[in-house]
C-alpha cells in the first residue's frame, strides 16, 4: 500500500490572511468552500484551495474569540440606567 501524503498546513496564519476583515476571510471561504463542492479544480489546485480555506478558518476563528472577549454586558439599575459593564460569558 502506498503512503499517503499529507496537507502541511501552516503554524502561522500568513500576513496576506492576517491583513484581511473577518467578513473579508469568511467570504473568500465560502468562495472556496463552493469551488470544491462544484468540482471543476484539478487535483492540485484543490489541495492549494483546502490549505488557504484552513488558514482563512483558524483566522475566522481567532478573529470571532476576539470580538467574544470584548463583547460586554450592560449592567442596569432598576430605573434601567448603566451602572457598570461586566465581561460577557458565552457559556
Amino acid at each position: 500500500m502506498a503512503k499517503q501524503d499529507t496537507i502541511e498546513i501552516p503554524a502561522e496564519i500568513p500576513g496576506d490572511i492576517a491583513a484581511l476583515s473577518f467578513e473579508a476571510a469568511m467570504a473568500e471561504l465560502e468562495d472556496i468552500v463552493q469551488g470544491l463542492e462544484g468540482g471543476q479544480v484539478d487535483l492540485d489546485a484543490s489541495i492549494a484551495l483546502y490549505s488557504r480555506g484552513a488558514l482563512l478558518k483558524r483566522h475566522c476563528e481567532a478573529k470571532l474569540t476576539a470580538a467574544s472577549e470584548q463583547v460586554e454586558k450592560i449592567v442596569a439599575d432598576s430605573a434601567g440606567n448603566a451602572q457598570s459593564t461586566e465581561a460577557a460569558n458565552f457559556e
